[in-house]
């Protein structure tokens, strides 16, 4: 590619409108709007251009908005609308139909969409402009999409519970390109928009790295974290004289255990084994240990390699049999899982 062609980012939200979601339409919208203006901010700082489609979809699909430049994009107050059923294979379709007819000339383009549902597929079948009235023919023609996108092709869905993500792998959905959210609360809705900033900022942080596509968006398992991803991210090792690894054999303050074992406490110089759900806030840094080996990497790069935006946001630890994440703790009272490990940076 020439110096002289930029990084264009197609970003599509294809967001459920059915009555269902009506207790939390206000909150789609501060979430919508809030990704928007982080994409704009982004785009900027990575001088990356970026343009954004959004979709909603009940009984049939609208699209509202089709790539327009985010510096200039409204809030979607005016544009969101809930009442119906949820015809989501349908606005998968049609959105992903629509995109491809967007021209790719001159300069790096990737498409990225994202579909929040808040229930299972119920509709489509009867959507205007179906391709089947068939559901499970409809099934296989997501499938079928899926299977055949190029790769600066991303498309990740975020569903309600187990029997979506289920029902979304049964579409071709790859596994780590699903996300469970909690539909119940404006809390959930709040998290699930933290979750699509997290995989937005590992796209737009890969695409200066020549990644153009991902099928681990949601993901700090080994398609996320590995060899490859962690030299493009420009992670070097630490030297093994700067750190140590403590291994933790009980439920215990982090101070405490530091003490216990023989060591010096110092804030900010010890990290904890990222092993269930956690919010990780802006300044926190993170450390990736190779099982292997036990060499660690570390630095600004480490975050970037899992996608951390500046804001806080919860991640999740997902399998990968050989790298572990560690986050730093400023708090003394941190409290360590039996079974994992410490590392202290000197």
């Amino acid at each position: 590619m020439s110096g002289s062609q930029n990084y264009i980012n197609h970003v599509a939200l294809v967001l459920d409108a059915s009555s269902s979601m009506s207790h939390l339409s206000r909150k789609v919208v501060d979430v919508a709007d809030q990704q928007i203006a982080y994409l704009a901010r982004r785009s900027q700082e990575l001088d990356q251009e970026t343009r954004v489609t959004v979709y909603v979809f009940a009984d049939k699909v609208e699209c509202v908005i089709y790539d327009k430049d985010v510096l200039r994009m409204p809030s979607l107050k005016q544009l969101y609308r809930v009442g119906g059923m949820t015809a989501l294979l349908a606005a998968t379709l049609k959105s992903q139909a629509e995109l491809a007819q967007t021209a790719q000339l001159y300069g790096d383009h990737s498409f990225l969409t994202f579909v929040l549902t808040d229930g299972q597929e119920n509709a489509s079948h009867r959507a205007p402009g179906a391709p089947s009235r068939d559901p499970r023919e409809l099934v296989g023609a997501v499938a079928g999409l899926i299977a055949t996108q190029q790769d600066n092709w991303t498309l990740a869905v975020l569903v309600p519970d187990q029997m979506g993500k289920r029902e979304a792998m049964q579409c071709g959905f790859p596994k780590d390109n699903i996300a469970v959210w909690d539909a119940t609360s404006t809390q959930g809705l709040e998290e699930a928009g933290q979750v699509i900033q997290l995989a937005t900022e590992k796209f737009m942080v890969g695409r200066a790295k020549g990644i153009r596509g991902s099928r681990a968006v949601f993901s700090t398992g080994a398609d996320a974290v590995n060899k490859d991803t962690i030299a493009a991210a420009g992670l070097t090792p630490v030297d093994p004289s700067a750190y140590e690894l403590l291994p933790v054999t009980r439920d215990a303050a982090i101070r405490e255990w530091v003490v216990e074992c023989g060591r010096t406490y110092r804030t900010g110089g010890a990290f904890y084994q990222l092993s269930k759900s956690e919010k990780v806030q802006a300044r926190k840094r993170i450390a990736v240990l190779e099982k292997k080996t036990d060499r660690v990497y570390a630095g600004p790069e480490a975050r970037a390699l899992l996608g951390l935006p500046d804001v806080e946001v919860r991640v999740k630890p997902d399998h990968n049999d050989d790298f572990t994440i560690f986050v730093q703790s400023t708090s003394v009272n941190r409290k360590l899982v039996t079974g994992t490990r410490l590392l202290l940076m000197s």
